[in-house]
């Protein structure tokens, strides 16, 4: 029997949580109280009774149960895979300057984190709000303070079209910010503005647009490429053999959002060819399903992938 505290964050406003259990699973659940009274065929009790005590042990740590959570076990649950969201609640990856907790919050991000974890080469390709560069910020700064590497440095085409910056107003720092912008709004969530600054003054941490790679050779750091989608072919090479001993590199990008001119293919999803035999790489492949943003996100998501169903995009058709 849960104490109070615990049955307000287990049953959610206005019960919002017990309905998401009883229309997922297939069961009626009644509140009186602490008590809950749990009705229907065997099977879906006992899944449902197995995840109530998974929720209630999560409740009972102080993390605040979101409705997007007690959804996702839901499904999980129903799958009958409820036994794997012990390992996925439990897993920190990254504690803000705030004090609140990073964790992966499905288990396609749990392969992700665990793919970053134990590799030196990780592709995450999926569509928005999967988390695909938070998370990777996440680790690049949780290795960068465990000392693991001795700076960051994340970049990402400067301009979707080709980095064609001379249309814009003032100098080329100017000229670039708005394109990294998600970066340091990461970065500023993660570290702290302050820290953040300090950092970036002795040249621990790096925000470029992908040409200042041309070049370089980057030793023991953590590299995150950003909207990856958007390279071609020869950026990615380029990035990729920058990368020098105790390095590690993260790529992340959506193959359905290529801005690149029609004529041209996209490096992200060329990569996926050259590279899929190559030992030591991993390609971590997110869908609707990991989404975290609003729920509206993952309607929105399967929708246009049911509008294009059957459809060969131009870039594709071509090549």
């Amino acid at each position: 029997m849960p104490d109070n505290d615990s049955a307000v964050q287990l049953y959610g406003k206005q019960e919002e949580n017990l309905r998401a259990l009883e229309n997922g699973l297939g069961v009626r659940i009644l509140a009186r109280g602490n008590e809950l009274l749990i009705s229907g065929e065997r099977e879906a009790t006992e899944r449902t009774v197995a995840l109530l005590e998974r929720l209630l042990r999560l409740a009972g740590t102080g993390r605040e149960l979101g409705a997007r959570d007690v959804q996702y076990a839901v499904e999980v649950t129903r799958r009958g895979e409820g036994d794997s969201l012990d390992g996925l609640w439990q897993d920190v990856v990254c504690v803000t300057v705030r004090g609140r907790s990073i964790r992966a919050k499905t288990l396609g991000q749990q392969r992700y984190v665990e793919a970053m974890r134990h590799g030196a080469l990780v592709f995450c390709i999926g569509p928005a709000g999967t988390g695909k560069t938070y998370l990777a910020m996440a680790m690049a700064i949780a290795a960068f303070k465990n000392r693991e590497v001795n700076r960051i440095v994340l970049t990402r085409p400067a301009v979707e079209a080709g980095e064609k910056l001379g249309f814009l107003p003032g100098d080329l720092q100017e000229k670039v910010d708005p394109y990294l912008r998600p970066l340091y709004d990461a970065l500023y969530d993660i570290m702290g503005v302050e820290a953040y600054e300090r950092h970036m003054q002795r040249g621990a941490i790096e925000v470029a647009p992908l040409a200042y790679m041309r070049g370089r050779t980057l030793d023991d750091a953590f590299v995150i490429l950003d909207e990856a989608q958007n390279t071609t072919p020869e950026q990615m090479k380029m990035f990729l053999t920058r990368l020098g001993f105790g390095s590690r590199a993260v790529v992340t990008g959506d193959v359905t959002q290529v801005d690149l001119p029609v004529e041209r293919s996209s490096g992200l999803t060329h990569v996926r060819s050259v590279l899929a035999d190559v030992p030591g790489i991993a390609f971590i492949h997110l869908n609707e399903d990991d989404v975290v943003r609003h729920p509206l996100v993952q309607a929105i998501i399967k929708a246009y992938e049911r509008h294009d169903a059957g459809r060969v995009p131009a870039r594709e058709a071509g090549r």
